[in-house]
Order: C-alpha cells, then sequence, then structure tokens
C-alpha cells in the first residue's frame, strides 16, 4: 500500500512540474495581427485601435528568441511583398506604445535579434 502511495505521490510531482509547453508564432498569426494595420501603412493617418491590439497581441506572444526571429522574418516578408510607407511602418511600434527590438523593413537581419 505504501508504494502506491509513493507512486501517486510521484506521478502527481511531475503532472505538477511536467514538461514547458512551446509557444511557437507563426507568420499567419503575424500577418493576422497586422491586416488591421494595412490602411496606416500604406497611407498614414489615424492607426486603427484594432491595428494596435493586434501589434500589441504579436509583441506579447513573442517572448523567446526564436519567436521574436519568426516574427521579425516574416514582417521583413510582409514588407517586401507589399506596398506601404517605410516611415509608417517605423513609426507603427510607437504609435501602438510598444516596443520592437527590430525596425519593420526588407533590410533588417532578424538573426541578430536576441532575447
Amino acid at each position: 500500500m505504501a508504494s502506491i502511495k509513493i507512486a501517486c505521490v510521484v506521478l502527481m510531482c511531475m503532472v505538477v512540474v511536467g514538461a514547458p509547453i512551446a509557444q511557437a508564432i507563426t507568420c499567419g498569426q503575424v500577418v493576422s495581427g497586422l491586416t488591421p494595420c494595412l490602411s496606416y501603412l500604406r497611407a498614414g493617418g489615424d492607426v486603427p485601435e484594432t491595428c494596435c491590439n493586434g501589434v500589441k497581441g504579436l509583441v506579447a506572444l513573442a517572448q523567446s528568441t526564436a519567436d521574436k526571429q519568426v516574427a521579425c522574418n516574416c514582417l521583413k516578408s510582409l514588407a517586401g511583398s507589399t506596398t506601404f510607407n517605410p516611415e509608417n511602418a517605423a513609426s507603427l511600434p510607437g504609435k501602438c506604445g510598444v516596443n520592437l527590438p527590430y525596425k519593420i523593413s526588407t533590410s533588417t537581419n532578424c538573426n541578430t535579434i536576441k532575447f
């Protein structure tokens, strides 16, 4: 009976400690988060609240170095495939009250981003 109790305690400890679940950001999430920003990125003007909500959500999701690099590469790719004003892209994080460790630009070296 004592061995069953010990086994249960060990099992409970394994469940509580467990392996951390890796959350990886995807390009789909990046694109989805920034879709409300496209009008601002192209033409400027007021930044929609939905845009800033998306930007803040992406910053919250990208916590690890790998996530930040994935998000950066997605933004870099998006910058190369979408026509937008680079100055609007540069000002977007500040207008939304967030800090990005890189510029939204086709020339950004995403491999240099560290957590």
